[in-house]
């Protein structure tokens, strides 16, 4: 990781600390965190509706296949999180599969955040499609009441009663495997040749549910061009989900590479194309010459 100046390290950047994993800038006052970090008395409403089938499958990128048409929308209130601090979050996710590698999990679309860190980290590192935003998530009497603002506007707003039916996060997961995350990381070179079009995948660690209730749930979608979660329109409302839990983000892995072998063009001002290494043995090298091996 970054050198903390306020341990004792040295006041010069080296290559070795460049290359090392967890690096980050600005290098004496990193933005990034490295993995692992933990979320503690996380506070969650998980909204549930079911959609259409078209409207799910027009939002994975392929090859990602539809394993449901219920949509779950999180809206996090993120109370002590390591480096971060507290801050809101929402996560709108559909359910999906990568047959080639028998994976199943869940696909994240649309996400908002009001930390400017967790945007960057979700992005850089995930591939996540983070943009700011005020998730919010209060309590008005005996209603749960979270929202998702971006631009002024409340994309998502949820309601449920107030603690009635004590249940599970497995009620919550036969929807689909939603603490298996994938995304769609796409980086490019500075020249704009694409330089990572990869689907990664994280599964949340150390997990610890402190309590958890269910009830059935209101959906409001406002549109928002910025973050059109509208496009997933609710045909029924299910089930909502308040709950509150410790978990722990380590470590993902890749799961697709896009790049396999493929002569992508050059950029104009470029006097070469890019060529990527395809990644379809146990481990290879990247075009960086780093060592990889397939999880």
């Amino acid at each position: 990781m970054s050198k903390d100046l306020r341990q004792g390290g040295i006041d010069r950047l080296t290559v070795e600390d460049i290359i090392k994993p967890g690096f980050s800038t600005p290098w004496d006052a990193p933005t990034i965190p490295p993995f692992p970090f933990t979320f503690r008395n996380v506070e969650v409403l998980t909204l549930a509706w079911r959609t259409t089938e078209e409207a799910v499958a027009r939002i994975l990128p392929p090859p990602l296949e539809p394993a449901s048409d219920v949509v779950l929308a999180h809206i996090y209130k993120m109370n002590d999180t390591e480096w971060l601090g507290p801050y809101g979050e929402s996560n709108v996710s559909v359910g999906c599969r990568l047959p080639a590698e028998n994976l199943a999990g869940s696909y994240s679309p649309y996400l908002v955040l009001s930390s400017d860190v967790g945007v960057t980290h979700g992005r850089e590192v995930h591939g996540q499609p983070k943009k700011l935003g005020l998730p919010k998530l209060e309590f008005r009497g005996d209603l749960v009441v979270g929202t998702a603002e971006r631009n002024g506007i409340d994309v998502i707003t949820g309601t449920m009663a107030y603690k009635q039916r004590r249940d599970t996060l497995a009620t919550l997961s036969q929807h689909f495997d939603f603490a298996e995350n994938i995304n769609l990381k796409a980086v490019d070179h500075i020249d704009g040749s694409p330089a990572i079009r990869q689907l990664t995948a994280r599964r949340l660690a150390e997990v610890t549910v402190h309590e958890c209730w269910s009830g059935p749930c209101t959906v409001e979608l406002r549109p928002n061009a910025q973050v059109p979660v509208f496009r997933l329109p609710v045909i029924d409302m299910l089930d909502g989900f308040h709950w509150r839990a410790d978990f722990t983000l380590q470590p993902g892995r890749i799961v697709h590479d896009y790049l396999g072998e493929k002569e992508w063009p050059a950029t104009p001002g470029s006097s070469k194309s890019v060529r990527a290494t395809r990644r379809n043995t146990r481990s290879g090298t990247t075009r960086s010459g780093r060592r990889w091996s397939k999880r």
